[in-house]
C-alpha cells in the first residue's frame, strides 16, 4: 500500500467536506466512470479523421457496461472523429436519464447561448483533442472570450496531448483561469516514464488547484506493459503532489484502437489493483467526480 502523507489525509478530508452535506452521501453511493465515448457507424466524420470505426459502440451498451461493473454513473466524451457534432453525445446523455455527464467539442467562436444549451442538457466542458494537431495560441482570435465564457459556465477543459507538449498547453489554460482536466495521466512517453519532463511539470500544477488527472487507459502510454509499469509508479506521486481529490477515473470504453486487448474488466480491476486503499477508490470514483461533473 502507498505511504498515506498528510496530504494525501488533507485531500481526501476535502474531497469529501466541499461537498454539500446532501451531495456528500449521495456521492458516496456513486461510482462514476468519467472518461467512454460513443459512436456509430454511419455519422458524418470530421474532416481528417484519425482513426474511424468498423463496429458500433451506443449508448445502450455502455450502459450495460456501467450495470455489469458496479457502477452507477458515467461521463461521455465526445469522439474525436465526430468534431463539433456533438448531436449523438447529447443524445446519449438525455437517453440515459440523468446517468450521465457529457463533455464536447466545439469551435472556440461558439455562441455563448448555445453553450448555456449545452450545460442545460448534461455537458459539463470542453475538449481539446490536440494529439496530431497544431497547438493553439490561447491568447488570440476567439480563444480569450471562448475560455472565458467556459469559466463562467464553471465547465472545464479537457485536455489530450502527449506530456512533451502538456506546458504549451496547460499552462496557458491555468493563467485563462479555466478549470483542467488532462486524460490518461498526462500520457508520459513509454521509455521514459514518471521521468517524463512533461509529467513532472503537472506535478508541480498542485498548488493551482485547478488541475485533475484521469487515471485512465494506462495502455495508451507504451506497449507490452511500459505504460501499465508507469501508471502504478504515477499514481502516487498525482495524489500526493495533486492532492486525491483531483484525481478521477475512467474506462475509456470502448478502448479504440485497443478492443484486442482492453475491456472494461480488466481496466477496472488494474485501477483497483493500482489504488488499494478502499477510501482512496471511493474517492477517485465517487466524490471527486460527483463535484466536478455536477452529479
Amino acid at each position: 500500500m502507498p505511504p498515506i502523507t498528510r496530504r494525501t489525509l488533507i485531500s481526501t478530508a476535502a474531497a469529501s467536506l466541499a461537498l454539500p452535506a446532501p451531495l456528500r452521501a449521495q456521492s458516496a453511493a456513486m461510482t462514476i466512470d468519467t472518461h467512454a465515448h460513443i459512436f456509430q457507424r454511419g455519422l458524418p466524420m470530421a474532416p481528417g479523421a484519425r482513426y474511424t470505426s468498423d463496429y458500433d459502440a451506443p449508448v445502450g451498451a455502455y450502459l450495460k457496461q456501467l450495470d455489469h461493473n458496479g457502477m452507477s454513473h458515467g461521463v461521455l466524451v465526445q469522439i474525436s472523429f465526430l468534431g463539433t457534432d456533438n448531436s449523438y453525445l447529447m443524445e446519449g446523455i438525455k437517453d440515459a436519464k440523468g446517468r450521465l455527464r457529457g463533455i464536447a467539442v466545439v469551435d472556440p467562436a461558439i455562441p455563448e447561448v448555445e453553450m448555456k444549451a449545452m450545460a442545460a442538457a448534461g455537458i459539463a466542458g470542453v475538449r481539446l483533442n490536440l494529439v496530431g494537431r497544431p497547438i493553439p495560441d490561447f491568447t488570440s482570435g476567439p480563444w480569450p472570450d471562448h475560455l472565458k465564457r467556459v469559466a463562467a459556465l464553471n465547465w472545464q477543459v479537457e485536455v489530450h496531448r502527449e506530456a512533451k507538449d502538456l506546458e504549451a498547453i496547460v499552462g496557458p489554460l491555468l493563467k485563462a483561469g479555466v478549470n483542467v482536466v488532462v486524460d490518461h495521466y498526462g500520457r508520459p512517453d513509454g521509455a521514459q516514464g514518471v521521468d517524463d519532463p512533461g509529467f513532472r511539470y503537472l506535478l508541480k500544477q498542485g498548488s493551482t488547484r485547478r488541475l485533475w488527472v484521469k487515471v485512465s487507459a494506462a495502455y495508451r502510454n507504451g506497449n507490452d506493459g511500459a505504460g501499465e509499469k508507469t501508471a502504478l509508479a504515477a499514481y502516487p506521486m498525482l495524489r500526493d503532489a495533486l492532492g486525491l481529490d483531483r484525481l478521477l477515473f475512467g474506462s475509456d470504453w470502448p478502448h479504440t484502437a485497443f478492443e484486442k486487448t482492453a475491456n472494461y474488466a480488466n481496466q477496472k480491476a488494474f485501477f483497483e489493483k493500482m489504488v488499494t486503499s478502499a477510501d482512496e477508490r471511493r474517492a477517485i470514483m465517487g466524490a471527486n467526480p460527483a463535484k466536478l461533473f455536477g452529479f
